[in-house]
């Protein structure tokens, strides 16, 4: 029995060991190494043809400031597309009124981010642009990052993510600064550590360059509640996985309302997770047979869970293994293995609030995480009873 119970702590042991080692090369090489955004080409390009494809499903409330923004920092020469997407509300005569040209689309039976955005390919088909851009109808745009990735994704004919920047809002909360913590972390600290070792990043649903050959290679129309994790896969598939160009920059703001925040935060999680299950052991077999480095390197990215989560899993680990080595029933090596690995976590964690959460919270309140962590326990554990497998549209302000 005892060496049974071992055998099976300490692979499970070493696949988290395995997980926080790769969190911590990530956060170290954001730190340590230098790689300049390295993108063929010179100043004479010319530009491409570029549209920017904005889905919409009942956002009359911002979608004419949202409009008019983008309108402000298009590509010269761009057009701004609005898909209002199953709309209820006056979405697309707003848009329309601000300036966009609009297209709509019904069909109650197919509701997604996915369905809009292969609705909006279609229609450009008779006369393509050489890059789409994929915005949300949330999010606003630095000036020149829709140019510039534009220009990138054309060079490098492959998908180019912008940095997303997720905010807090002004007198926000704990809770969400945490997550606005939480969202750099994965975005921003473990995408630049990732493309300083020339590895792809995760597309992260909004502020994406496509060539157009590239979308005409991937099934846009699927009902999935994380379509851009899943569609980034897709890409690295074909040979043409993400680059991340993080001197470009789209933004949007956490919603205050809490069932705007619990929804956000079950889709993105419960749809990581999901696809982890369903997906992660086709993905490392593929990227293995087929010699394929970037599909290798966003599955094992992606195979990490939540900051969260992992918390909870190395604790628990940590914790029950210490346990049965004082109590004579496993090898103490299984439980050394586990505190390693949970103080390497620990010190992983707070490198990355140094590197990109200290504009967010202060060590002191670093320290109260696992009040947070626990808060977030009935979250996963719902992915296990009740797991969310439709798209909800987010609640806004």
């Amino acid at each position: 029995m005892t060496t049974t119970i071992s055998w099976v702590l300490l692979t499970t042991g070493a696949v988290l060991m395995a997980l926080v080692a790769l969190l911590a090369l990530q956060t170290l090489a954001s730190f340590l190494l230098k790689r300049p955004e390295s993108v063929p080409g010179d100043g004479d390009t010319p530009l491409p043809s570029t549209v920017v494809l904005m889905p919409a499903h009942d956002e009359a409330e911002i979608i004419e400031s949202m409009v008019s923004q983008a309108l402000q920092v298009l590509p010269a020469g761009g057009q701004l597309l609005v898909v209002a997407d199953n709309c209820t509300d006056d979405t697309a005569d707003r848009a329309r009124s601000a300036g966009a040209s609009v297209i709509e689309r019904f069909d109650t039976d197919l509701r997604g981010k996915g369905y809009a955005l292969a609705h909006g390919v279609n229609h450009l088909r008779p006369a393509p642009p050489e890059v789409v851009i994929v915005m949300d109808a949330d999010c606003v745009a630095s000036a020149g990052s829709l140019t510039a990735i534009a220009m990138a994704a054309h060079r490098l004919q492959r998908p180019v993510q912008a940095m997303y920047d997720m905010l807090a809002p002004p007198g926000a909360g704990l809770m969400q600064r945490m997550a606005a913590f939480a969202w750099d972390f994965r975005t921003r600290l473990r995408a630049e550590g990732y493309r300083r070792l020339g590895l792809p990043c995760q597309l992260m649903g909004s502020g994406m360059a496509f060539p157009w050959p590239l979308l005409q290679q991937v099934n846009l129309a699927t009902g999935h509640i994380v379509e851009d994790l899943k569609l980034g896969l897709d890409c690295a598939r074909t040979g043409k996985p993400p680059y991340f160009l993080p001197s470009a920059l789209v933004s949007s703001c956490f919603p205050t309302n809490d069932q705007g925040t619990q929804s956000q935060r079950k889709r993105w999680e419960h749809g990581h997770l999901s696809m982890v299950a369903g997906q992660a052991p086709t993905l490392l077999w593929q990227s293995v047979t087929r010699g394929n480095v970037g599909l290798l390197a966003m599955t094992l990215d992606m195979c990490v869970p939540p900051l969260a989560l992992l918390v909870l899993l190395l604790g628990a680990q940590a914790a029950g293994a210490t346990l049965l080595a004082w109590l004579g029933m496993i090898w103490p090596v299984v439980a050394t293995l586990s505190l390693l690995a949970f103080v390497l976590l620990g010190l992983t964690v707070l490198a990355g609030w140094w590197r990109a959460g200290r504009r967010w919270i202060s060590l002191g309140e670093l320290m109260s995480a696992p009040w947070y962590i626990l808060r977030k326990l009935p979250l996963y554990l719902g992915v296990l009873t009740r797991r969310q497998a439709n798209w909800i549209r987010t609640r806004r302000d």
